[in-house]
């Protein structure tokens, strides 16, 4: 008998997630995905239990008016195509689900998981379209959480979904190698920077600083860069040994009890170091997780976390403004630039004047997208799309929408302070053959501009 890979179990041991990374591509997670029986009466139970009443009011009094078409980018990308807009696709999918009582099949669940996670960014701009105020987006988020229970999610979000319960993180770092890498960081950069440090488990800090794996794992001169600007902002900071990430990739697979597990680890961390206030790296789906929604996984009645939580761009807003942080303005881009606005933290916290603020002090010809700040269309890649290549072509498809909306700028560089964004960016230039559009995060840009107060010292480096 094979070995059973796809299963309604969430992975808990590295020797499952070793397993499942040896499927390769998840092909045979997928073929017994197709064999996999729904438990209808755990499904019916579960949507009596959780289906709330906003929930069902939203999928009962949709119009059909089709006025959230022209929001969703793939409806646009797909030649208007019907069964791209936003209403058709939840009331196809979540609200025949519910109609049903959870009576469906496999082959439904199948094509629900399709449209949930290849049709869907949960980008939530739909929801500022629609006339009764119905967010489709967090419908969806609510319809993968009832789909990761059964089972029926894409082999690689199980997979990092498993990373978190087993690491803490979304990638296999340990806590071994995440204080290494903070130790290697700091050696790699102190012959230029000397007295720099990145403060491991410190008590009562200012600022605890938490980041994304993915840092640590294949861009740790970003945990540098930080620390630089730290060091060079005078701030008085801390990483904490465990709790230090900040992403969450079981938002994206719908796994709530995996949310809560995450939420808890920072917050632990919050109430061991007892910081100020934290700040999360320029990540945007990290932000929503540990801010906007995370609090209530958490179990926190107030909706707010344990104390002010900032993201990266509310922080260098903060230094620019209070001149913690002086920039060159020589140094200035010269180049016409624009800014995504990353929908987890511009449409989902408003935080879109703070990135414009950031913009007015580094960019010479800053130019907006159209539309913008919370009207912006995702990047394409969010919600977990980029991570899954079952749904490449789909997501490539949606990325022209964002293309096209940056090239109709003229920028020679778009800004953005995104993980998810900047990888969409990266990938758009080279499905799309556009190879003369830079794309940055915030933390190098500011590195090449800062002035450098006599207190700090700096040796350059040839």
């Amino acid at each position: 008998m094979s070995q059973v890979l796809c299963s309604p179990a969430p992975l808990t041991t590295k020797e499952e997630i070793h397993t499942l990374l040896s499927d390769k591509g998840g092909a045979q997670y997928y073929k017994q995905m197709r064999e996999m029986k729904v438990d209808t009466a755990a499904l019916a139970q579960d949507i009596e239990k959780t289906c709330k009443s906003r929930t069902r009011t939203w999928l009962n009094i949709c119009a059909h008016c089709g006025m959230c078409a022209e929001s969703c980018f793939f409806y646009k990308t797909n030649n208007n195509d019907p069964k791209q807009i936003p209403s058709y696709k939840i009331q196809s999918t979540l609200g025949e689900m519910v109609r049903r009582k959870g009576n469906v099949d496999t082959e439904f669940m199948i094509h629900a998981m399709d449209v949930a996670w290849g049709q869907c960014t949960c980008c939530n701009r739909c929801g500022i379209y629609c006339p009764h105020g119905i967010d489709t987006g967090v419908m969806f988020s609510y319809l993968r959480g009832l789909l990761f229970k059964q089972g029926f999610v894409p082999w690689e979000l199980k997979i990092g979904s498993g990373m978190h319960r087993v690491y803490g993180a979304q990638m296999d770092v340990t806590v071994e190698d995440w204080v290494d890498t903070c130790e290697w960081m700091v050696d790699e950069n102190s012959d230029e920077w000397p007295g720099l440090e990145i403060p491991v488990e410190k008590q009562g800090a200012d600022v605890m600083y938490i980041c994304n794996a993915r840092e640590v794992k294949h861009y740790p001169e970003d945990l540098a860069q930080a620390a630089i600007l730290f060091h060079v902002t005078g701030t008085n900071w801390t990483v904490p040994r465990e709790g230090w990430e900040t992403t969450s990739l079981t938002m994206f697979a719908g796994d709530w009890e995996g949310c809560a597990q995450n939420l808890k680890r920072i917050y632990a961390a919050v109430d061991r170091l007892k910081p100020k206030m934290v700040v999360g790296t320029e990540c945007g789906h990290a932000h929503r997780a540990t801010v906007v929604e995370g609090p209530y996984w958490a179990g926190r009645v107030s909706g707010d976390p344990p104390v002010p939580f900032l993201h990266y761009v509310e922080w260098v807003a903060q230094v620019l403004r209070t001149g913690k942080l002086k920039l060159d303005p020589t140094k200035k881009i010269k180049v016409p630039c624009t800014l995504q606005d990353a929908c987890n933290y511009v449409r989902n916290d408003g935080l879109g004047r703070y990135t414009r603020e950031i913009m007015s002090y580094i960019a010479e010809d800053f130019r907006e997208m159209d539309p913008h700040n919370e009207h912006n269309f995702c990047c394409g890649g969010g919600g977990g799309m980029n991570g899954i290549g079952l749904y490449r072509k789909e997501r490539n498809i949606g990325l022209k929408n964002k293309f096209d909306q940056i090239k109709a700028t003229g920028a020679e560089l778009v800004v953005t302070p995104c993980h998810n964004c900047w990888d969409a960016i990266r990938d758009m230039m080279e499905v799309y053959e556009e190879h003369n559009i830079k794309w940055s995060f915030l933390k190098p840009i500011l590195i090449n501009m800062m002035q450098i107060p006599d207190s700090i010292k700096h040796v350059p480096q040839e």
